[in-house]
């Protein structure tokens, strides 16, 4: 028996966390990025904790996009250390602190900040919001693609959302054909989407926000505050402070931009503990089965070795 499996789950987190930064620390002897001022802003929110899976993330979109400046919103955890390494590895990037995100109308915490972050700043350049716990094994053509049309981009929650954005009802008919639902916020959220007035003309798409792309556009907040607005009648105004509230507001604002380009999910996927194809590209390993089976530190480890050679 592993006898790891018998810690309390927050135990084994942090110490599976702590396994993965010792088994990436290669990344630290890769060559730093070298950034661009070519109007693309690869950016992401973190803090000490994800220093070195940070680093495998964004270096291995930029070894792949070749494109971009960094820009790194700062949890409140990052240290003196940490900015040095960043400085070093990423170009002395843009580094901005999360207490100076003003937040008006919008919740605290729960990455609204990440959000709000892009949403201000993006009438100039095209930013892509990118996780720390992603590696890109691969070329991105359709990021490429989209960056160079200035259309944004939606990295889907799973495959049955391919489809795209739809109109609000027919995205509650499709998949939730059963009506309301309970449980997960998000879930709560999406099935009550047929209650928005159809006149507004909104779609909607299943997306994760763990990896975005925000075309260069003069749009702001107002799109999210109306969206917001409609959260707050649909779920209570308390319960837009819940986590995943960011992503389906993300989801909803970049389902209403002019033509979003949706990633193919072969080859942009969320790791669920199973095998990816041979022509996948970029994995998200999200938090329930990030470190299953070893294939975060595989899949970070086969970057780092394409970042040395």
């Amino acid at each position: 028996m592993n006898m790891g499996s018998l810690l309390p789950r927050r135990w084994r987190s942090k110490l599976e966390a702590t396994r993965h930064a010792e088994a990436i620390s290669g990344v630290l002897d890769t060559a730093p990025i070298t950034p661009r001022q070519d109007g693309v802003v690869l950016f992401s929110m973190i803090g000490t904790a994800v220093l070195l899976p940070y680093l495998v993330a964004v270096k291995s979109l930029w070894h792949h996009l070749g494109r971009g400046r960094i820009a790194i919103l700062d949890d409140g955890t990052l240290t003196a250390q940490d900015r040095a390494i960043l400085a070093h590895h990423c170009g002395d990037p843009q580094i901005m602190r999360i207490t100076d995100v003003k937040l008006g109308e919008f919740p605290a915490g729960g990455t609204w900040e990440r959000l709000l972050t892009i949403l201000d700043n993006r009438a100039g350049e095209y930013w892509i919001q990118l996780d720390s716990d992603t590696v890109t094994i691969g070329p991105v053509p359709e990021i490429a693609d989209a960056i160079g049309r200035n259309r944004s981009f939606l990295f889907l929650g799973g495959s049955d959302a391919e489809v795209g954005p739809l109109p609000l009802d027919e995205f509650r008919q499709r998949f939730y054909p059963a009506g309301p639902a309970e449980g997960h916020v998000q879930a709560r959220i999406e099935s009550r989407l047929d209650t928005i007035d159809p006149g507004r003309g909104w779609k909607y798409a299943r997306g994760c926000s763990g990896f975005a792309g925000f075309a260069a556009t003069g749009n702001g907040r107002p799109l999210a505050s109306a969206f917001l607005t409609e959260m707050k009648r649909i779920i209570g105004e308390e319960d837009v402070t819940i986590w995943g509230t960011e992503q389906v507001t993300s989801n909803f604002h970049l389902s209403n931009e002019a033509e979003p380009v949706v990633l193919p999910y072969a080859r942009y996927m969320n790791y669920w503990n199973e095998a990816w194809g041979d022509d996948t590209r970029f994995i998200h390993f999200v938090g329930t089965h990030r470190h299953d089976n070893g294939a975060y530190i595989a899949a970070s480890c086969d970057a780092i070795e394409r970042l040395k050679g």
